[in-house]
């Protein structure tokens, strides 16, 4: 078998449809890329049409495909909706992704209830939802599936000034780990993505000078990581080939953060 055949029958995604809801999103945005050059047609879902349409142009750009669904996260009613617009036009499901996300670096003693309700809202209650809504389908079609929910070396390890982000990821991991167990007789495979250190919108705040001094200092590879390298354990855990027998797996991509101490 020639490589590039070997590497398709593992990784391809043709015929199978991804909905990545927060995927206007600068790191869920480069995960749709990666979906869609490998031959899914992906849903892109958020709030922001001039984002997605950025996005849907760099893919048709490459040569995938994808379409934009207006949708919010915390909404079982919207995301019903946006299931049933999926099957409408797509006939089918079988990737969700689940990367809709806050942040806030405000001080514990500061943290008003309405911040935290926010964050929580978004945060887990979106990935709750979008676990509930895709999940059941999923479950109830009776061929498998994928869902990666997006979370944070936050909800591995303590890290300062993002006190509620990091309770609401511990809670994803924690959902996630659940799931995996539940529906592993049904062939649905739920894993959690966790990225490192990798500039985006939502962190923006919180990478003050002294901040990204202390997390150089604590990454092996001594840099950022780029959102394009998120698309490799992207693929991994889509593909039914290549991801077969993973789930329940806290995939952490980080230049090394997590295994360094002194």
């Amino acid at each position: 078998m020639s490589a590039p055949h070997y590497l398709d029958s593992l990784f391809g995604l043709t015929g199978k449809v991804a909905v990545v809801i927060g995927g206007t999103g600068e790191l869920c945005g480069a995960m749709a890329g990666g979906l869609a050059g490998a031959g899914a047609e992906v849903v892109l879902v958020g709030r922001n049409a001039d984002k997605a349409e950025a996005r849907l142009n760099q893919i048709a750009a490459a040569g995938g495909n994808a379409w934009f669904h207006t949708a919010e996260a915390t909404s079982k009613a919207e995301l019903q909706e946006l299931l049933a617009a999926v099957l409408k036009r797509s006939g089918r499901v079988d990737i969700v992704i689940n990367g809709a996300g806050v942040n806030s670096p405000t001080p514990f003693l500061a943290i008003t209830e309405e911040e935290f309700d926010r964050i929580v809202q978004v945060n887990l209650k979106g990935v709750f939802l979008g676990c509930q809504v895709f999940g059941q389908h999923l479950v109830e079609r009776g061929q498998g599936g994928s869902i990666i929910n997006l979370g944070s070396m936050s909800g591995v390890v303590p890290l300062s000034r993002v006190f509620t982000y990091s309770a609401t990821k511990g809670a994803v991991h924690n959902l996630s780990l659940n799931l995996a167990r539940e529906w592993a007789p049904h062939r649905v495979r739920v894993n959690v993505l966790v990225p490192g250190f990798f500039p985006a919108e939502q962190n923006k705040k919180v990478l003050t000078p002294d901040r990204v001094a202390a997390i150089m200092g604590h990454t092996p590879m001594k840099r950022f990581g780029e959102s394009r390298e998120l698309i490799g354990a992207t693929l991994l855990l889509a593909s039914d080939s290549a991801g077969s027998f993973i789930t329940g797996e806290e995939l952490i991509v980080d230049g090394g953060y997590h295994a360094m101490t002194i």
